[in-house]
């Protein structure tokens, strides 16, 4: 799947940048699949906000049951101050998580494909098991901030061994919040920790270094179909989107089955729904 030369870039930088790796067809089908899923939702019911700045502030039971299911959450700026949505239900979405790869057939058939196996195992996962979808929509004008983080810490193993696979389902560009990354760094340390007992949640600090800044970060700005993958302790963020234009992304987490994955990670799984690779 990969050359040696890409081998070796992954290594260096700690991610890879693979234009072209969905075609526009397979992309327009997991859109339309999400316009579906953000359509049958009901904001009336039970709803939860995502955001990052203040995660622990805004992890509730609605984002703790969504581990194993398929749920809606909102922008933070979706609502005005009477408590009502700014604008259409289509365009206050944040994201849908966690487990569409698993449960839903489109964002499976998405999600199964060989050549994710093979770049997984290229990379060096021996044995890839995904643990975590995620439809990240970036809406025009309300697009959340994501803070510089580290995706390894909210899926712990020993050693470190989570991938995210990120897929470009619209032109990401500096205008619309693309993705920003600091080459090399994930040579670095873990700095946090998200650890779950129960429906408790908190973020554990483990290191003092401090987040990069644009001196050494790059944007990844990239056309619709590109696939981003990057080790789970790069740093990276993204920035609000105020243009009037989306960046939507799909999102996979997968760790290495030959490595212990922690009982304190926030995503777990048993029989009823055994975590599975790409195949």
């Amino acid at each position: 799947m990969l050359t040696e030369a890409q081998k070796q870039q992954y290594q260096r930088d700690g991610y890879l940048v693979l234009p072209g790796f969905k075609s526009a067809d397979e992309i327009a089908v997991l859109r339309a699949r999400a316009a579906q899923i953000v359509n049958d939702f009901d904001p009336n019911a039970k709803t939860g906000i995502f955001s990052t700045v203040e995660q622990e502030k805004t992890t509730d039971d609605y984002f703790l049951r969504s581990d194993n299911t398929v749920r809606c959450f909102f922008e933070e700026e979706a609502f005005g101050p009477d408590g009502q949505l700014k604008q259409d239900k289509s365009l206050s979405i944040n994201k849908i998580g966690h487990a569409m790869h698993d449960l839903d057939p489109v964002f499976r058939a998405f999600t199964a494909d060989a050549r994710l196996e093979a770049l997984a195992r290229d990379i060096g996962l021996s044995d890839p098991r995904v643990w975590q979808s995620m439809y990240i929509f970036k809406q025009p004008g309300i697009g959340g901030e994501v803070r510089w983080h580290q995706d390894a810490t909210y899926f712990d193993t020993d050693p470190v061994s989570v991938t995210t696979f990120w897929f470009a389902l619209e032109d990401a560009t500096l205008e619309n919040g693309c993705m920003w990354a600091e080459p090399g760094g994930h040579r670095g340390p873990m700095r946090e920790r998200f650890l779950r007992n129960g429906d408790d949640v908190r973020m554990e600090k483990l290191s003092d270094q401090p987040w990069p800044d644009d001196s050494v970060a790059v944007p990844l700005e990239c056309k619709a179909g590109t696939l981003v993958c990057f080790h789970g302790l790069l740093p990276h963020y993204s920035a609000p989107n105020r243009s009037p234009v989306s960046r939507h992304a799909y999102t996979l987490h997968a760790t290495d089955g030959a490595t212990t994955y922690s009982p304190q990670n926030w995503i777990q799984r048993d029989d009823r729904l055994p975590v599975r690779g790409f195949l």
